[in-house]
């Protein structure tokens, strides 16, 4: 698997974003990133978020455009109106006040309706995640695994966790066709991966893919990611996607927002992967061979987390863009080395 998150692309676009290879020739991204060997597209899904980002008709349109340009499409299902994370899990609006089961057969519902909605427009997905960063839960606070001064509670969480996958199953009822991601952000922490999936297998959940997001700046070094990714594999006899990562290929900003990652200091290994194109693939190109050393194939690949995102559309509506400098095309859309990272292995 060699994907992209381009949830943002419709809005780059609107926006005038335009982006060509190394020659200048202009296409969309995706055809680009399909030409450099892409083939998954993942696309987030919020409930009701503000006007332009990331609903259902967004996921609906760039789902066929994947299709069109011949890659398969892992859909993010948030729970949220805006951005699900560990840090906020916020149930949206229009579910508030639910009790737990009244919420567990929103959830179903929900999930169900809009894998139906994308399957008869002619988007049919490949892959469904159910939840994005649930380290800590989802759909707070019935499904909050932490809460201050008092004991963990998984009870909800994997009964919201359980609704949101049989609302897959009664659409796909077959994994083997479209299987099920549970997707947590500890790519470099084997204890806390073990926390997390320990639990919820001891619950009963039932699901086909661990994803996990890993960013080298906040989840540790190559190293860790491998000896995580090798320890998951063999405890649990499941496949693993590497479904958010990023690297920066410079360090200067493209709008009035100052980036996430700015100082060299923040890279943990600047010697070999320095912030400039040719330090942003190499980091891609050794981020292949830890997922190819997996035992028994279980490292599926990875997802580039919005290399398409140019300066001129915010993380929330009014602010800039704090992850210009991820991106895998520069500030005026042109291809970086890193595309090649796409590329199938031989």
């Amino acid at each position: 698997m060699r994907g992209a998150d381009l949830s943002f692309l419709r809005q780059s676009e609107a926006a005038g974003a335009r982006y060509a290879d190394a020659r200048g020739k202009v296409q969309p991204a995706e055809k680009l990133l399909r030409a450099h060997g892409a083939n998954w597209v993942r696309l987030r899904v919020w409930v009701d978020p503000p006007t332009g980002y990331s609903d259902n008709a967004a996921a609906l349109e760039l789902a066929l455009r994947a299709k069109r340009a011949g890659m398969k499409v892992l859909i993010d299902l948030h729970y949220s109106d805006f951005w699900a994370d560990p840090a906020h899990q916020t149930t949206p609006a229009a579910w508030a006040g639910q009790d737990l089961p009244t919420l567990a057969a929103t959830v179903r519902a929900y999930t169900a309706h809009t894998l139906r909605t994308l399957h008869a427009a002619g988007a049919r997905v490949d892959m469904v995640q159910v939840g994005n960063e649930v380290t800590a839960g989802m759909l707070w606070p019935l499904g909050q695994i932490y809460r201050p001064g008092q004991p963990d509670d998984w009870t909800g969480f994997t009964t919201l966790l359980k609704a949101g996958i049989a609302g897959v199953r009664d659409v796909h009822p077959r994994p083997k066709d479209v299987p099920v991601m549970v997707h947590i952000d500890r790519g470099g922490d084997n204890g806390g991966s073990r926390w997390f999936y320990d639990h919820v297998l001891t619950a009963g959940v039932e699901f086909e893919i661990i994803g996990q997001s890993y960013y080298p700046f906040w989840h540790g070094s190559l190293h860790d990611l491998q000896a995580n990714f090798n320890d998951l594999a063999a405890r649990y006899g499941k496949d693993l996607v590497l479904v958010e990562t990023a690297y920066p290929w410079t360090l200067q900003n493209g709008d009035d927002l100052e980036n996430l990652i700015r100082e060299r200091s923040q890279l943990p290994d600047a010697e070999r992967f320095p912030a400039t194109p040719a330090g942003q693939a190499a980091y891609f190109k050794a981020l292949r061979e830890v997922l190819l050393a997996v035992p028994h194939r279980r490292g599926l690949g990875f997802f580039a987390w919005e290399p398409a995102w140019l300066p001129g559309v915010g993380w929330e509506p009014g602010a800039g863009n704090p992850n210009d400098n991820l991106t895998m095309f520069d500030h005026d859309g042109r291809a970086l080395p890193a595309l090649n990272a796409f590329r199938p292995s031989r």
